[in-house]
């Protein structure tokens, strides 16, 4: 079991890891849209923010050796579902043909005000 950092991403707000790669499966926990400077929340709006969020997600894919086309299942959490298809429209556009098992849940509320967290599990490449 192995730790993974990326400096590309927010450093966590808690004490936990960004992600946790075992066994060739890495376990990413989720991300909000901050800024990796620490500069807060990117953004007002659901676009922009879906978009910081993948963002911050890749990095911690690619410092784990992987990537979006490796994501087995993701997990998204909105706190207002009537923007799904907002959030979806980024989401399909960022991802590509990146297809993983997901579930979308409405929450109360998120840390720091986010109006998106998406937390995923994802293989990591044998090359």
């Amino acid at each position: 079991m192995q730790a993974v950092f990326s400096r590309g991403a927010p450093e966590p707000v808690g004490p936990y890891s960004q992600a946790i790669e075992h066994q060739g499966v890495v376990y990413l926990s989720g991300q909000i849209p901050l800024d990796p400077g620490g500069k807060g929340i990117v953004g007002d709006g659901i676009e922009e923010q879906t978009e910081r969020v993948l963002e911050n997600l890749r990095a911690v894919l690619l410092a784990a050796g992987s990537d979006f086309d490796g994501l087995l299942r993701v997990g998204v959490y909105l706190t207002d579902i009537s923007e799904f298809p907002r959030f979806n429209a980024v989401y399909e556009r960022v991802l590509g043909g990146a297809r993983p098992a997901r579930s979308t849940v409405q929450v109360g509320a998120l840390p720091l005000g986010a109006r998106v967290e998406i937390d995923a599990i994802a293989a990591v490449s044998s090359d």
